[in-house]
């Protein structure tokens, strides 16, 4: 039996689509996208790091779309831990910050 296809998920400011991926990885309520499915020049480093307890430190990453900047918008495990090395790298995206992600319809 074949695997089933993940479904494609986009993140969108507005009417911009920021983000287009089939090959995301949802952890803890989150799609993580790969850096290669990232709209160029959207993110930017911010100085913001937090600690989770499992995953490690997580770096966070200001958003630009259409001139409007998006402080800690998104956010990535640059180096985590071994039990969330499915996410290395990858960028999930805050919610509250006007950026909407949701899977596309098959």
């Amino acid at each position: 039996m074949a695997p089933e296809a993940q479904p494609t998920v986009t993140a969108w400011y507005g009417e911009t689509c920021i983000a287009r991926s089939g090959h995301t990885v949802f952890l803890e309520g989150n799609f993580y996208f790969p850096p290669d499915s990232l709209r160029s020049g959207v993110l930017s480093d911010s100085r913001l790091r937090t600690l989770c307890f499992w995953k490690g430190i997580a770096r966070y990453h200001h958003a630009t779309v259409d001139g409007i900047r998006l402080p800690n918008a998104a956010w990535s495990y640059p180096k985590p831990s071994p039990l969330a090395r499915r996410i290395k790298g990858m960028v999930a995206f805050e919610q509250g910050t006007g950026i909407t992600v949701r899977e596309d319809a098959r």
